[in-house]
């Protein structure tokens, strides 16, 4: 098998956790015979510094063509005073619109070693075992008009939530497939009380759930199921929703573990290829450290394994890696723990390799 992979190290801890992802994917291609070819990419501020746009033709075109784009992270003080289309935002907005990448997915699992390193009980966090799907390339942050007109106190700013049956169904259909592959429950969030885009939206899940009888369909309305996911992560399996509030659910989910360096997500096109990064932002305070957690990227890493290059086996095996590493306390110091980037990849790498080698290995738990 081969496979073609454009990396976007991106700003900050970008390089860093990007680069230590990569180690461990190229490590278990070998391992299991895939001839994975990589080539680099810029996007974001370093993008700007170079070539003075967020994300140039050349990078968007090699992305195009690619498998599968494994990113860093991007941004950062240097740029913050930037505005509309020159905000390093607006390169990773492009691609995801460039690439048609329209379901973001985002796992959130606690891990039972670190349950008591989050912020909430561990009674109500332990066992959370969820995912988020988030429509990626429609809603508030694309629809038209988008403006800023006048001056004084009748400035104006209008943002327009627009969105189309098609673009409900298909990021609908990527979360019911998840939801049918796990336990078989899916919880659609909207605003349908108020909102004409979300009884749009409610009412399209409703029809693409007559094609999946054996998911169990739940919705629930943002307000109060923000307030749920805090109570009682537990009770939800799949999650899908609109673009706005998929942004702010996932980052609230991101609360229930014990880092965001744990969590790492993918956005899907209709195909196979795919943008894989990290949740986590480009951390600018420790970069150039070698201490930021790598366990997000190299989670990012298996999610390109699994969606784009469909081995499965080798997602799992980075997995069960990630996950043993962690039983073992070889933490980054967000984590408590005193290892490096370097480190925590050196131990991920020489599991995962053991493991894609030796297929016939158990994942773990």
């Amino acid at each position: 098998m081969t496979a073609h992979l454009v990396m976007i190290r991106g700003d900050g801890i970008g390089p860093e956790v990007c680069g230590a992802a990569a180690d461990v994917l190229l490590a278990v291609c070998e391992a299991a015979g895939v001839d994975l070819h990589v080539e680099e990419g810029l996007m974001g501020g370093r993008a700007i510094d170079e070539t003075g746009t967020p994300l140039p033709d050349d990078t968007r075109d090699r992305c195009l063509r690619a498998d599968a784009v494994l990113f860093g992270a991007l941004g950062g003080p240097k740029w913050d005073h930037l505005r509309g289309e020159q905000r390093c935002e607006q390169g990773l907005l492009r691609l995801r619109k460039a690439m048609d990448a329209f379901a973001n997915v985002r796992p959130v699992r606690v891990h039972a070693r670190l349950a008591g390193r989050s912020p909430l009980r561990r009674d109500v966090v332990e066992g959370t075992d969820l995912v988020i799907v988030r429509e990626l390339t429609g809603g508030a942050y694309f629809g038209q008009p988008r403006e800023r007109t006048g001056s004084g106190p009748e400035e104006t700013a209008r943002d327009s939530t627009v969105y189309t049956a098609r673009e409900v169904e298909r990021v609908a259909r990527v979360a019911f497939e998840l939801a049918r592959a796990r336990r078989r429950k899916l919880t659609s969030v909207d605003k349908a009380n108020v909102l004409v885009s979300s009884q749009l939206w409610r009412d399209t899940v409703e029809r693409v759930a007559a094609e999946y009888p054996d998911v169990e369909l739940q919705h629930e309305l943002v307000d109060s199921f923000a307030m749920h996911l805090v109570q009682q992560p537990r009770a939800y399996d799949v999650v899908v929703t609109e673009n706005l509030f998929g942004d702010i659910l996932s980052d609230e989910a991101g609360v229930l573990s014990a880092s965001l360096g744990l969590l790492p997500s993918a956005s899907l096109s209709e195909g196979s290829r795919g943008l894989y990064e990290p949740i986590h932002g480009s951390a600018p305070d420790i970069a150039g450290r070698g201490i930021a957690n790598p366990y997000g990227a190299i989670l990012s890493a298996a999610l390109l394994l699994r969606h784009s290059l469909q081995r499965d086996d080798l997602a799992l095996a980075i997995e069960a890696a990630v996950d043993d590493c962690i039983t073992e306390d070889l933490l980054t110091p967000d984590l408590g723990g005193t290892l490096t980037t370097a480190e925590v990849s050196t131990h991920v790498r020489r599991e995962a390799t053991r493991r894609a080698a030796s297929p016939a290995l158990e994942p773990a738990p």
